[in-house]
């Protein structure tokens, strides 16, 4: 029997370009405090405390921290490339439900540069060599970066497989633009159709054009998660809670159907959300509201289909009918994802937490899924690692 793992309070600041951001500390901390004040908490009730981010040396988590409070309590650093946001959260809720802890911090921030995605350490092995094997079978473009050629790949096999028009990536990119045009913490507000779109600079012609990739961004996210126990003891009244959640990690299938949509985690989102369905009760159609990975457009696509919104193929069908915005069967994104609102790596996982929490509650504003009562999350790394998480309201 798991304790309830209510969620007392979330803190996200502006998502910004690399260059207009600032420093990782001050970032984090902004964050960490609006979640605490948006609880009702002081740092004082935090006993353990969980830091996503990618790139940083080791305790940057201390460091962000430190700057709200110092009492001495356990900071773990989580690195689990693009899902470490969740994965910090996965971790923050673990403790709760187990009865270790009873208010945890989760935080995740990310300072990046300009440009694409690049490793570190070049001089050991690296961890997506296997992936990239696959890909080198299956796809040309080397002078591309990992992840565009990763999702290009997938995008490609898509369209081949149902014959998926690139329109419909052109879409989805379009609708996350509509969205994130209400919410005032998202990096790009500027609408954009879905010509612009198509019309963008190809990356990859007939597959994949700049506007249908996420922006390096920098930024933070943060909540605080408590049990029912500590939120009667300290008047605390979250209106929030989690009801399941669930991290996949690949299977030997990814290296083996020699498929890219198996590279980009199609199997571990798919996994991960199955399991979530089964442990609370629910069917996919249940959803109202949905923050999901949308790195790339063509993963948008693809995580309809993981998490159960649409079926197999279906997902060109899904889109043209609307579906997946105010008025269809699911709201999805309605922060405006990562290819509107940013991405900082590690802070990503938690700002889709921040976002389902006041939709949950009533108080996204303009962003407002109108009776929204299940949010289901879903944040994936290459590599890899997916968390895939369910809100719901309390009841008292």
């Amino acid at each position: 029997m798991q304790n309830e793992v209510l969620v007392a309070g979330v803190g996200m600041t502006p998502f910004k370009k690399p260059g207009d951001n600032l420093p990782y500390p001050d970032m984090a901390s902004l964050a960490v405090r609006q979640a605490l004040q948006d609880a009702g908490c002081t740092y004082a009730d935090v006993q353990e405390v969980y830091a996503g981010y990618v790139y940083g040396d080791s305790t940057c988590g201390q460091r962000a921290v430190y700057d709200v409070g110092m009492t001495g309590v356990p900071i773990v650093n989580v690195n689990n490339n693009c899902a470490s946001g969740s994965t910090a959260l996965y971790l923050a809720r673990k403790a709760i439900a187990s009865g270790s802890a009873d208010c945890v911090l989760a935080v995740g921030f990310e300072q990046m540069g300009r440009g694409a995605l690049r490793s570190t350490w070049n001089d050991r092995p690296n961890p997506l060599e296997r992936f990239d094997a696959v890909i080198d079978d299956l796809f040309t473009y080397p002078e591309l970066s990992s992840a565009v050629r990763y999702f290009a790949a997938a995008g490609q096999e898509y369209m081949q497989r149902y014959g998926t028009s690139l329109e419909t990536f052109a879409k989805v990119r379009a609708k996350a633009s509509r969205h994130a045009a209400r919410n005032p913490l998202a990096v790009f507000r500027d609408e954009v159709t879905p010509e612009q779109v198509l019309a963008s600079s190809a990356i990859v012609p007939g597959v994949l054009t700049r506007l249908m990739a996420c922006p390096p961004t920098c930024g933070a996210a943060a909540a605080l998660l408590v049990s029912r126990d500590f939120a009667r003891r300290h008047g605390l009244d979250p209106r929030v809670r989690i009801l399941a959640q669930a991290l996949a990690t690949d299977k030997p299938d990814v290296f083996e159907s020699r498929s890219a949509i198996s590279v980009v985690g199609y199997d571990m989102s798919r996994d991960a959300a199955r399991q979530v369905y089964e442990a609370a009760g629910v069917d996919p159609t249940d959803v109202d509201v949905c923050e999901l990975h949308d790195c790339f457009a063509q993963n948008e696509v693809l995580s309809y289909e993981t998490l159960g919104l649409c079926g197999e193929g279906e997902a060109e069908k899904f889109v043209r009918a609307g579906d997946n915005t105010y008025g269809g069967a699911v709201v999805v994104n309605p922060s405006g994802g990562l290819l509107s609102k940013g991405h900082p790596l590690g802070a990503t996982g938690l700002a889709q937490c921040h976002e389902l929490t006041h939709q949950l509650r009533g108080t996204a504003q303009d962003r407002q899924v109108k009776g929204a009562r299940l949010g289901l999350q879903h944040n994936g790394g290459l590599g890899g690692a997916t968390v895939v998480t369910l809100y719901g309201q309390t009841h008292g």
